[in-house]
Order: structure tokens, then sequence, then C-alpha cells
């Protein structure tokens, strides 16, 4: 009895050493799974968003050597009654305004600041949207009709193939793909712990074999069509959408800091929501989209791919919310009216007709209860009338 003890004894003794080990040599692993556990917990959110590089892999894109492109200071606007109860129920944490490119409004809130690099989350597909135009524009994807197993024949087999780059960009790829961030088994928080314990996210896109419908002839939101639109970008230029982005757009903005991407454990970009950038950055890009491409002299993007792709094509509902390439649309859009849109209340709003560009920042843990975005559109709607002077 004595001798089986001290067996039991050393077996335990081993497999507790087992489990130092294990933990030492997987402690970065499990520190990013905790970390995407408890990513949008309520005493966390705030600062997680602000911090995501310290959270999960990630790659810097370097601002280039040129000048920071100036915001120039317009007359200070009030913001319309009513804006500071939605600003606090909504967990705002930054919104800046721009009217005719100066800079109206400017503020920060729950501890954050100027400096602060906040995740976009979904913002980052109208970013991938305007990558994807200048691609087209230099001449390296012969059309939007091509297959995008054209551009990434490891796609071949999935439920990607037979769909086409427009579908994609449209999110009319008929993939079936749970989008529920409040569901443990959903396929986008299956995505979330694939990134956080360093797999492959293009493995998980050609993993995908659910179809909810044919290519083309149905919309739904799918988080994924975003990354199988960056791996067609990598296929038909043989480079990083961080290189890409890096050298086509970032530079060229003159933005205030180096942004970033979350990344794979591949060093992939996670472009359908990694992008970390300052809120008056995020305005640039926007002010950009509203000057048809042309910044600091130089056209960035084609007229002609802004025009197109911030306009209603993808087949949506009669009373949902409309979609373009990669960017929203209000179900009774004015004439120029687009958006970014990410969970959690982020917004990129842009409105032409008025001049206006609207720059906001959340940690909302409601974002998804009826109504909120509804009334999110209603709220920039006034502040952008406010700022246009009615």
């Amino acid at each position: 009895m004595r001798n089986i003890l001290r067996i039991l004894a050393r077996i335990a003794l081993l497999l507790v050493l087992a489990a130092v080990v294990v933990g030492i040599w997987k402690r970065e692993e499990l520190s990013r799974l905790m970390a995407v556990n408890s990513l949008f917990s309520e005493d966390r959110i705030v600062r997680n968003f602000s911090s995501m590089d310290q959270l999960f892999f990630a790659r810097t894109m370097s601002r280039g050597d040129g000048p920071v492109a100036p915001l120039p200071e317009g007359p200070a606007m009030a913001l319309p009654e009513g804006t500071d109860g939605w600003i606090a129920d909504r967990a705002v944490t930054s919104l800046v305004v721009l009217h005719d490119g100066a800079l109206r409004y400017e503020d920060y809130y729950l501890g954050t600041g100027p400096e602060d690099r906040r995740i976009s989350w979904s913002v980052a597909k109208s970013f991938l949207s305007v990558l994807t135009g200048i691609v087209i524009d230099d001449g390296a994807i012969d059309s939007l009709d091509d297959p995008v197993t054209n551009y990434a024949p490891e796609l071949r087999g999935s439920a990607y193939d037979g769909a086409s780059l427009r579908d994609v960009l449209q999110m009319a790829s008929g993939v079936e793909f749970d989008e529920d961030y409040l569901k443990f088994s959903s396929d986008i928080n299956r995505m979330g712990r694939v990134l956080a314990l360093g797999g492959s996210m293009d493995g998980f896109a050609a993993s995908q074999q659910k179809r909810a419908g044919p290519a083309g002839k149905t919309w739904r939101y799918v988080s994924i069509d975003t990354h199988v639109l960056g791996m067609v970008l990598r296929g038909a230029t043989g480079r990083s959408v961080s290189d890409l982005m890096q050298e086509k757009l970032i530079a060229p903005l003159g933005l205030e800091a180096d942004p970033y991407y979350v990344t794979d454990g591949f060093g992939t970009a996670f472009v359908l929501g990694g992008l970390n950038l300052r809120s008056r950055d995020y305005a640039r890009f926007g002010q950009m989209v509203l000057q048809d491409g042309q910044w600091q002299g130089r056209q960035i993007v084609s007229a002609d791919w802004l025009a197109e792709s911030t306009v209603p094509s993808a087949p949506t509902a009669d009373d949902a919310e409309k979609y373009g390439y990669q960017w929203w649309m209000p179900r009774d859009a004015a004439e120029g009216e687009v958006y970014g849109r990410g969970v959690y209340g982020q917004y990129l709003y842009i409105d032409r007709a008025r001049n206006v560009v609207i720059v906001v920042t959340s940690a909302d843990r409601q974002f998804r209860e009826d109504g909120i975005n509804d009334g999110n559109i209603a709220a920039l709607r006034r502040i952008a009338r406010a700022a246009a002077g009615g």
C-alpha cells in the first residue's frame, strides 16, 4: 500500500510539473485567450480598446516621413441639446467633428485621450474598400466579377468557391456565418479564438463549408467576407495588406501617429476589424473620402471608385439599411450620406451635402439592442446639422 501511495504521489508531482511546463510554454497563448474572454468586460472594455497591441499579435504601419496633414481649427460649435446624454448612454470615448475640413469639435471621455489609438472594429472594412479601389486603379485586378478563387486559390472547394470579388465586397457571398458576439460557439467567436491562439485566418476562411444561399443573390452581413477580400488583394499584388495599406493609403494621408493592425499568428492583418488609429486620423481618412479621394494635392483613390462603392448596390431587403462595397447607408439615406460602422459603437459618418465628417469611438456594451443604431444615426445627423449651421 505504501509503495502504491508513493507511485501515486510521483504521478501527481509529474502532472503538476507538466502543467507548470505547459503553462510557461503556452503563457502567451493563454494570456491572449484570457484577453478574448475578458475583452468586453465592463471594467476593462475602455482600456482594452485603447491597447489592443498589448493583448494580441500586432503589426505597426509607418505613417511615413512626410508632414502631418493639418486639421485647421474652425469656430467651436455647441453640441445639439441632448447630445451629452447620448454620449453618456452610449459610452462614447471620443467625438471629432469636421466641417469644410476644419476641426469644429473634439473631446474625449471615460479616461481616453487624443493620443489613444482606438480599435476601429468594422470601420476597418471601409478602409479596405478604399484600398481595393487603389489596387483596381493600379490594374492588379481585372474585374469585380472575377471569382475570388482566381486570386486566392486556397479557397477552392470551400463555401467561397463560386463567389466573385463583387459578392464579398457587398456581403453577398452566400456563406453561412454566425455573427452572434454573445454566443460562445458562434463563428465570429470561434474566429476570435483562432486569432488569440495564433492560428491562421486564411485557414479559417478556407475551412468554411456552409452556404446560406447562392452567391450574389441575397445579402447577409458576414465579416469573414472581408478577410477573403484581403486574401484577394494579397493574391493580386503579391504583397501583404499591411504593406499595401502603409504605402498606398497611410503614408499619403499624413497621419499623426503610426497606426497598427491586429494580426493572426502568421502576421496576416485582421482586416475585418483590427485597424487602430487616433480619432483625428480616422477623421483625416473620412475627409479624404468626402473630397472624392483628393488629399493634400494628391488623388489617393479614384473618384469613380468612391462614387461606385459608397452608394447602395448590395441586395439588401427593401426595409433594411443599405450597403455598398463595405460601406453602410441609412435606409432613408440622403444623397451623399454614408458611414463605416463597428461593433460597440464605432462610427465614421460622412455627410457630403453638408461637408461634414464625424468620428465616434465607443465602448457601448448595449450596441446590439433594438433601436440603438437608429438612435446613433439620428444623433450623428443632429450633430452634422449643427456643424453646418442647419
